[in-house]
């Protein structure tokens, strides 16, 4: 099987649904790697619904912004450089509290069909903010 390369200009954001506030870009699905790859951008207040996936970890990575995260009624701040792990079962949601975008690496093991969801999503606009957020985690390859 050869490498597979995804360049920042290749990017492409979804809504999971029309009138959200938080963007995905699939990185990588379960079709090419066991953990599901995410950049997700929540615009300035945005959130997304409380949400869970009940066999399915997930891991984010900040790489710009700030937030707070709620698991299971707990807050948790959250800021660039930070990482969060939310537990399977949780019910969770982050919320941008910062003047700017907010952008995460997300990881997602197993992925639990969330690709095959965020691709269905409605297409978003995808800027060259996005693309930057995403060559800013080259340090992290």
């Amino acid at each position: 099987m050869l490498p597979i390369s995804i360049s920042p200009e290749d990017l492409q954001m979804h809504y999971i649904s029309a009138g959200d506030t938080v963007r995905l870009g699939v990185l990588a699905g379960p079709e090419v790697s066991p953990v599901t790859v995410i950049l997700e951008s929540w615009d300035a207040g945005g959130s997304q619904p409380p949400n869970s996936h009940p066999a399915s970890t997930e891991l984010f990575l900040f790489l710009a912004g700030q937030g707070v995260a709620n698991c299971d009624g707990t807050e948790v701040a959250v800021r660039a450089g930070d990482t969060l792990v939310l537990p399977q079962t949780s019910v969770h949601f982050i919320r941008n509290t910062g003047a700017g975008r907010m952008y995460s690496i997300t990881l997602m093991s197993p992925d639990g069909g969330f690709a095959d969801l965020v691709r269905r999503g409605p297409l978003a606009e995808t800027d060259d903010e996005d693309r930057a957020a995403l060559a800013s985690s080259a340090a992290l390859r």
